[in-house]
């Protein structure tokens, strides 16, 4: 099927098989590979995109679903190789371990974000509830979220 992704502002058309996953086609036909294929079957999150700004399982969401929607990945969170406040508060903030998990959990948490700019601590603990993490004991990603809400507060 031919379909049109704009992935992190730029157009892909492609020619996909009807039943490729997103996944699969950014990584394989785009060419980002920074969402990860963990357990291929929405359990883990690390495959977690924004999907005209809602997050979505990647891994279970066919790239035919995504025809003409606007796709972002964990790289199109960066400004060039000017990290986001949100990836720069995961490194500092101790959000960042084996770093399997960390794309998936950094979608999540802008997703969250954009929707609610100052959220509580159980607001941001259930937002990233579907990307699992075996590393870090989520409180280093929690307040790493939660200082990027804090600045935004504070900035205005």
């Amino acid at each position: 099927m031919d379909i049109t992704l704009s992935v992190n502002g730029v157009p892909y058309p492609l020619t996909v098989d009807p039943h490729a996953s997103l996944l699969h086609t950014v990584r394989g036909d785009v060419g980002l590979t920074g969402s990860k294929e963990g357990c291929d079957d929405s359990e883990c999150g690390a495959c977690m995109m924004l999907v005209d700004g809602r997050p979505v399982n990647a891994c279970s969401y066919l790239a035919v679903q995504a025809d003409g929607s606007d796709v972002t990945t964990v790289e199109g969170l960066s400004d060039g190789e000017t990290l986001a406040p949100l990836q720069e508060a995961f490194l500092t903030r101790g959000g960042v371990q084996c770093g399997f998990c960390t794309p998936g959990m950094l979608v999540s948490a802008t997703a969250l974000l954009d929707r609610t700019p100052n959220p509580s601590e159980d607001e941001i603990r259930t937002a990233v509830s579907g990307n699992l993490c075996r590393c870090t004991g989520y409180d280093g990603i929690v307040k790493a979220i939660a200082a990027v809400a804090a600045e935004r507060a504070a900035q205005g």
